[in-house]
């Protein structure tokens, strides 16, 4: 399946495909030197984007691109934290606007469809962020896109009313107004404090949305439950099918930017990877994502006739999310004793083999091994140490007795949530299990619905472990405060430490990039420490569509402009 959830501004996306397949917790050996290397260099060669381009003029004019997700979404406001799923913002890229877009290489320029104009001034403390909105641009109900859609944004999201349940508020809460300039499509964002990440605003996830569908609490939670009101893009909504999960999209033709070369898009819920590629082989998918820990479902999709497999490097990451508000976790030893007892190279190693990826553990919770920010800050905690384990944990109280431990007669049980539907899933369960029981851990592997693995296990913090993927943005340091801040929505393990928060400020506050790497970094290794998250590896993006589809593909950084993509025969 393909859940994921997003980061903002680094607005991260959940993912659930998770895969491993065999070895206990000592099995694998950590990389070799020239394994590592193997690995850079296949890193280095790995394209930012494989989306085969073809210029505008040469993509046939019409035709229908079918595609699948892995979860149907309930909630379809990408501000809400229920909505921040990957695959919500897949399909809606076709439909809400975007005022900023990047490129493969993380470089944001404005989008002339939605902004003729954009001026980023810093002054003292201050700094304000003028946006000029094209005079086309309106919603699909002839509303016109204005500076009150950019405000609502801002007071829905920016956590002053605890009745709004944003997937973040980073940025934010750091905004002191958003006022009307000379004309209602003029909107002046005056921030308090400076936001270097500002671009990831009113961007994708979240997209922006009609000021009247988000401006109140009720209207924020229930205008968008298995709706969408209005569109504005080049695609406007045909059908939400709810009996077959399908969302069927159709071109605007009131839209006033380039015309869409696709007549139709329809996004079909599909749960497996493994049905997926099937649908994908059988010819009813154009293009189809291949997680990790895949590799029959890769060579599936080698084998079939005129295809195309289009790889990138990508924000995007794997973990195991580690609740701090456990019973059983809430002391910090503790959890360092289950980061040590377990081996992420065996695990890293399981997923990637035999996905044409490089096999190479991440030791960054914020910059990927591709990124200039990128930094080793494992220490010694990202070195599997059984032994080190066994000792926090006695030292802890937790004693050995028989095959697993106990303290004050409680034996020590973690719940490792997992999505039904998803196989690999089950399987990193059970690697993660066979690590933790030569620790004296005992791991109950606990399989939920599919489609309430986000809503009612990882964002009510009902798991001890969980695994699942962030998938990032171009603007990774801004994801800090979402994932890691205390009191954040989408900080599920509810982790805690002022120093932390205060490390997180002076990175998301550096308008100096070189600096803010350096101030991100120093973060990271605080993370480390309290074992928030534990890192897996570089999530790849590989995608098999068919050889003729163009403007489609691994995306990587690059934004998803639909009106370029169709096909060339």
């Amino acid at each position: 399946m393909k859940v994921r959830y997003r980061a903002t501004a680094g607005i991260a996306l959940l993912a659930m495909a998770v895969a491993a397949c065999g070895g206990g917790g000592g099995a694998a050996q950590k990389p070799n030197a020239e394994q590592s290397q193997q690995a850079q260099e296949q890193m280095s060669q790995t394209p930012g984007v494989s989306i085969n381009p073809v210029p505008y003029e040469q993509v046939k004019d019409g035709g229908t691109l079918t595609l699948s997700v892995g979860q149907w979404p309930s909630q379809w406001n990408t501000y809400h934290v229920d909505g921040n799923q990957a695959d919500t913002a897949d399909m809606v890229d076709t439909i809400l606007p975007q005022l900023m877009v990047a490129d493969e290489e993380a470089n944001y320029t404005p989008n002339p469809d939605f902004v003729t104009d954009v001026k980023n001034e810093v002054s003292g403390d201050k700094q304000v962020v003028t946006y000029t909105l094209n005079d086309k641009a309106v919603w699909s109900d002839g509303t016109p896109i204005t500076w009150k859609d950019l405000e609502a944004a801002w007071k829905s999201n920016n956590g002053k009313n605890k009745k709004f349940k944003p997937a973040s508020t980073d940025g934010w809460d750091r905004i002191e107004s958003v006022a009307k300039g000379d004309t209602d499509k003029v909107a002046i964002v005056t921030y308090a404090k400076p936001y270097p990440e500002w671009q990831g605003q009113f961007s994708r996830s979240p997209f922006l949305h009609p000021a009247k569908f988000v401006e109140t609490p009720e209207a924020f939670d229930k205008d968008y439950l298995q709706k969408i009101p209005v569109t504005a893009g080049p695609f406007k909504v045909e059908k939400i099918d709810e009996g077959t999960k399908t969302l069927t999209v159709v071109r605007d033709d009131k839209w006033w930017g380039k015309k869409a070369k696709l007549d139709k898009i329809i996004f079909r819920t599909i749960e497996t990877p493994a049905a997926q590629v099937n649908a994908f082989a059988n010819g009813e998918l154009d293009g189809v994502e291949i997680p990790p820990g895949s590799p029959a479902d890769l060579k599936r999709a080698k084998e079939v006739p005129d295809v195309d497999v289009r790889k990138a490097l990508s924000p995007n990451w794997r973990h195991i999310t580690v609740n701090n508000q456990s019973d059983f976790l809430k002391d910090k030893s503790v959890r360092q004793a289950v980061q040590y007892a377990i081996n992420r190279d065996v695990i890293t190693q399981s997923d990637l083999k035999d996905m044409d990826w490089p096999i190479q553990a991440l030791n960054n919770h914020v910059f990927m091994n591709n990124h200039k920010g990128y930094a080793d800050n494992a220490g010694d905690l990202g070195t599997y140490n059984l032994e080190k384990a066994k000792q926090l944990l006695d030292a802890a109280g937790w004693k050995q007795e028989g095959d697993y431990r106990k303290k004050d007669g409680k034996e020590f049980e973690l719940s490792f949530v997992v999505p039904a539907g998803v196989p690999y899933a089950k399987t990193e369960g059970e690697l993660t299990q066979a690590m933790l029981k030569e620790a004296g851990i005992k791991i109950a592997i606990r399989p939920v619905p599919d489609d309430k693995f986000f809503t009612d296990f990882i964002i009510k913090g009902d798991f001890d472990l969980v695994p699942f993927s962030w998938i990032g943005t171009p603007l990774p340091v801004g994801s800090l405060p979402q994932i890691y801040k205390t009191g954040s929505e989408s900080n599920f393990p509810k982790a805690s430490d002022p120093a932390l928060d205060a490390a997180i400020e002076a990175a998301v506050s550096e308008m100096d990039p070189a600096k803010a790497f350096e101030k991100a970094n120093a973060a990271d290794k605080l993370i480390w420490d309290m074992v928030h998250t534990i890192p897996l590896y570089q999530r790849p993006d590989i995608q098999a569509t068919k050889k003729t589809l163009a403007n489609w593909g691994a995306f990587g950084y690059h934004w998803r402009d639909y009106t370029q993509v169709g096909f060339t025969g």
